[in-house]
Order: C-alpha cells, then structure tokens, then sequence
C-alpha cells in the first residue's frame, strides 16, 4: 500500500487491551447489573479519585451534560462570563439552563480565558465564571479566584482538555468551586463516552446524583426536574482498564509532541502550544497557529489530500454561531486565534514517520 493511501486521523482512541475489557465486564453476565451505581461504576468513581487528587467526585454519561448538571446544581442565575474559544457544548450548557452567556476574549499566548478582562464584564446579573482550560493550558487560577471572591461569583472550570493535567503541583480537579471533565472516545483518558464533575463542597453530591437521575430522591418523591445523565456499567468498565494505561499513553503522547516540535520549532509564521515549566502536561492536542508566509485553510486542504484530517479547532467561535439568536460580543484575539489555528494529528500511537511526513506536507 502506497504510504499517501494510509489515512492518518486528527485523534485516535486509546483503548486498553481487549482481553484485559472482557475480563472487566465478564461479571456483568453474572450479576446483570448494567446501569444505576453498580460495581464498575462505584470502582471508577473510587479510582479517578485517586488519580486526580480529588474528595469529591461524580460520574456523568457525557462531560456535557457533567457541566450542564453543575450549573443547575449551583442554582445560577442571569448572566456567566466565559469564554467562545471552546467547543460548542460549554456555550450550550450556559445557554440550555436559560443563562445568557456573556464573552470574554482571550490570552494571545495561551489561548485561556483572559483574566484581565473579565471584571469590566461583570454586572448586578453575573452569577459566575466559567473559564476552559484549552489545549491543556491552565487558565490564570489565581486572578480568577480572586475576581470570583471579590464579586462573590462560582467559578466552574470547563477541564475537557485538562486531564492529569496539574500546575505548581496542584491537580487541575481541585481549582475553582467545581470542574468538568470529559471522558469521549477522542480524551486522554476516555470511557467511550463519559464525564465526571471535581468540586469543593461535599454537599454537592446528593444533589448531583439526584439531579442526574431524573431528580428521583426516593421512589416515591422527585425533588428535581432531572434528566438522565448516568454512566453506564460498560463506560465504567472501560475507564477502570483504561485509567490503568493512561499514564503509558500520555508518555507516547509526549514523544509524539516531542517530535512534532523538532520538526517545527523555530519556523517563521508558525507558533506552538506554549510549554510552562510549572504545569505537569497531558499532551492532548498539537495546536499551530500559522501566519506570515503560511496559510491556515491551505495547509488544511494539502494535508487532507494526501489523507491526513487535521481539525480547525476552535473554529468557528461559538459567539458566532447563529443559533443562540445574538450577536455575539466582540472578541478579537479570539477570532484572530479561531481563522488562523489547526490541531494537527496528536495520539499515542502516531508513529515518528507519519510525523515527518505531516510535517514535510506543512513545511513544503
């Protein structure tokens, strides 16, 4: 097979070994124990614990309906700052629990919420902040705790892409009031499709199991208008057997990032994923921002034709999408960021050569 016919995906999907899986779920036969808190699912909740740091943690079917739970669980009202350089779902989860979203523009060198320019959007409505930690760059923490206290207001992290992810030793699961993270088929870590909520107050977690469990308290009382949000046994199963290699494949990620930044540091026109020496990284994504001599969209359209998909991510900018029926409010670094930035391939088992070749394509 001719090396241009091998098509080379932006992600690929962690998996653990098979017989290691079968081996997980081959009590499930046995019990019939699929759904509702069962042993796979109390197991995980256990683990991830540990890995993140974390007192208090809930699982969820998706990360999106993970943060769409902890809005309502804070009881938010009126208005939230956050930020459109994200994936559509964090917009959604504002706007879906009847908030208005109101956009904050971002960092130029980390691609973050900027933190300097969240208090002048701050009004009599704001309930909360919620900021997204990009590409497994850590949003400002401090400024933003300090905003958050001075105006009283939540702070609830959008950690998609942050898992394992710690800065200055502190594990990204424990800053803010709560965190979401997502556990979809594409993550560091995955469990086919899942999610969990991180958070402070223990109190929280009645309230989210109820929530999320179509708000039945008892079988004869529903507290909650909830919807159905739980994992599932087989999710569960697949998070314990991945949780164990997450680790291994976060190594082969580093070597991955390693020789994409060999091949491309120091190019004019291209900028990288900044590296902070105090963050411990997950190497989920290679973002590259081109400019100058380089064009975003071309370099796209050459790297599919020769069967390699990378993804414009973020792009578009949620503000601008039109169903939320607003205009969304200006924010030029974001934009600037959304038409000129392309997550290039980026998983475990991306081999060197195939690296190369991405980046002969670009380079040419």
């Amino acid at each position: 097979m001719n090396q241009n016919d091998i098509k080379i995906n932006v992600v690929r999907s962690s998996m653990a070994p098979f017989d290691e899986y079968t081996a997980e779920i081959r009590e499930l036969w046995d019990s019939h124990w699929l759904t509702n808190n069962g042993i796979k699912h109390r197991t995980l909740t256990e683990n991830l614990k540990k890995y993140l740091s974390a007192d208090n943690l809930t699982l969820f079917v998706n990360g999106h309906l993970a943060l769409e739970t902890l809005i309502a669980a804070f009881g938010l009202t009126g208005e939230v700052i956050t930020t459109p350089f994200t994936f559509v779902s964090t917009t959604n989860a504002v706007t879906r629990n009847g908030l208005k979203p109101v956009f904050c523009d971002i960092r130029e060198d980390n691609y973050t919420i900027d933190a300097d320019k969240i208090e002048p959007l701050i009004t009599e409505k704001t309930s909360a902040i919620i900021p997204v930690h990009v590409y497994g760059n850590i949003c400002d923490t401090e400024k933003i705790d300090r905003i958050a206290k001075k105006y009283g207001l939540r702070v609830i992290y959008d950690a998609a892409h942050a898992f394992g992810v710690s800065v200055g030793g502190i594990n990204a699961a424990n800053l803010g009031d709560a965190s979401m993270y997502s556990f979809h088929a594409t993550k560091v870590f995955n469990t086919i499709e899942g999610g969990c909520a991180t958070y402070r107050d223990p109190g929280l977690a009645p309230r989210l199991d109820c929530m999320k469990n179509f708000g039945v308290d008892s079988p004869e009382n529903i507290v909650y208008a909830g919807g159905n949000a739980k994992m599932n046994e087989f999710a569960a199963a697949m998070g314990i057997c991945n949780l164990r290699h997450v680790d291994g494949e976060i190594e082969k990620r580093r070597l991955v990032d390693e020789r994409y930044r060999n091949n491309l540091s120091g190019k004019d026109g291209i900028k990288l994923n900044p590296v902070c020496a105090d963050v411990k990284r997950n190497f989920a994504y290679f973002p590259v921002v081109f400019d100058g001599a380089y064009n975003r969209d071309d370099i796209a359209d050459r790297l599919a034709a020769n069967g390699i998909f990378a993804r414009k991510y973020f792009y578009p900018l949620t503000n601008n999408n039109t169903c939320y029926g607003f205009e969304g409010d200006r924010t030029p670094v974001a934009e600037s960021i959304s038409e000129k930035v392309l997550c290039l391939p980026m998983y475990a088992d991306l081999s060197a050569d195939d690296v190369d070749r991405i980046c002969k394509i670009i380079l040419s």
